[in-house]
């Protein structure tokens, strides 16, 4: 994915998602995808390497996808994530920028995390940035250890965070503390006391 970002140019026009926009049903997108190329679940399944469970739970809504399982899927249809979390094809243009004004950005909600896409309008990112409410409390509330192949930074807002590793010990960062990390080994994110901790991250495939 190529971001350009050209200061000589002429400002570009961008468009503000709003902020009462429905969730994505990614269960319905994914399934309309697959009907577009006229695939079986199986066919799917082979491009994007999850397993036909998976798939089959997902289209349905029985089963979140992390960041790591989205990759997959939007790598396998041949489209970005961000793509694939919004029908909405906008064209793409050199010189260009997005604004997310407060409370604004494609609203996509897991089991543990509530999320917000930011600059979701723009297309051939290098990065994905998205504002995050961590409503987990416990790790055994993810279905599996996420782990994505790339890099992700996350900035504490507000309340308190606790990233859980397979290779280290359980960290805590406070309002203002934040983390650069290899992706690639498996994590999990809990919000500790009675506030849900909210949290910046980008993620760089």
């Amino acid at each position: 994915m190529d971001f350009q970002l050209a200061l000589d140019r002429p400002e570009a026009d961008f468009t503000e998602i709003a902020d009462d926009e429905a969730p994505i049903d990614i269960g319905a997108r994914v399934r309309s995808l697959r009907h577009e190329r006229k695939w079986t679940l199986t066919q799917t399944a082979k491009f994007t390497g999850l397993s036909l469970s998976a798939l089959s739970k997902i289209e349905r809504n029985e089963l979140s996808p992390t960041l790591s399982s989205l990759s997959k899927i939007a790598k396998g249809f041949g489209i970005e994530v961000v793509n694939l979390l919004s029908d909405n094809e906008r064209p793409f243009a050199v010189g260009r920028r997005s604004l997310n004004r407060h409370a604004h950005g494609l609203q996509v909600a897991t089991t543990t995390c509530q999320n917000t896409w930011l600059a979701a309008d723009l297309k051939h990112k290098r990065m994905l940035p998205m504002k995050s409410r961590v409503v987990a409390k416990h790790p055994d509330e993810y279905s599996e250890w996420p782990s994505h192949a790339g890099e992700l930074f996350v900035y504490v807002l507000s309340g308190c965070l606790v990233i859980h590793s397979q290779l280290y010990a359980p960290l805590r960062l406070e309002p203002g503390d934040s983390l650069y990390y290899d992706a690639r080994a498996g994590h999990k994110w809990t919000s500790e006391g009675v506030d849900e901790a909210v949290v910046l991250w980008v993620y760089v495939d």
